[in-house]
């Protein structure tokens, strides 16, 4: 987890890439009937615009409010770590689909006078699968990639604590 807010950027950076590109590419294989390799390059145009929108909302407003709720969940004295962690993911993805399905409604989808049905529609669509991929792929993926990056630096640190003494 993220320990200052260097780390919270990096972290919030990776998440976005891994959520956006794959719900970005999910969508895009909804619309065009299926998955194919094609499905990976038109994601990119789309991830420009997506992931700035994405890093704004979770770095400031519901990643906060996803931290905040999680603690009134889970105790941390009591629980394991990781029921923090399954807390803060799942209260992640239940503001962040429809917020991102708003966001893809009005920029991608023609709704016309029908947003807020199409907007419905995507977030129903968009919900299992956010769920899903946040929980089971791109939460341990960047976890663990997140791990990798910043391993070093906290056993330098560590080393250098332990040299002092």
């Amino acid at each position: 987890m993220p320990k200052n807010l260097f780390q919270e950027i990096v972290f919030t950076v990776l998440m976005v890439f891994v959520m956006v590109y794959a719900m970005i590419c999910y969508n895009i294989a909804l619309n065009m009937g299926g998955m194919s390799n094609a499905v990976f390059l038109k994601a990119f145009h789309e991830l420009v615009i997506m992931a700035p929108i994405a890093f704004v909302l979770d770095f400031f407003a519901v990643g906060k409010i996803a931290k905040k709720k999680a603690f009134s969940i889970v105790n941390v004295k009591k629980d394991n770590s990781f029921h923090l962690v399954l807390a803060i993911s799942v209260i992640s993805v239940i503001f962040m689909c429809p917020l991102m399905s708003l966001a893809a409604t009005l920029l991608f989808k023609d709704a016309g006078r029908e947003v807020i049905a199409v907007w419905l529609e995507t977030t129903a669509m968009n919900f299992p699968m956010a769920l899903c991929w946040q929980l089971f792929f791109a939460g341990p993926i960047v976890r663990f990639v997140f791990g990798l990056i910043f391993r070093e630096r906290e056993q330098k640190s560590g080393a250098v604590s332990a040299a002092a003494e």
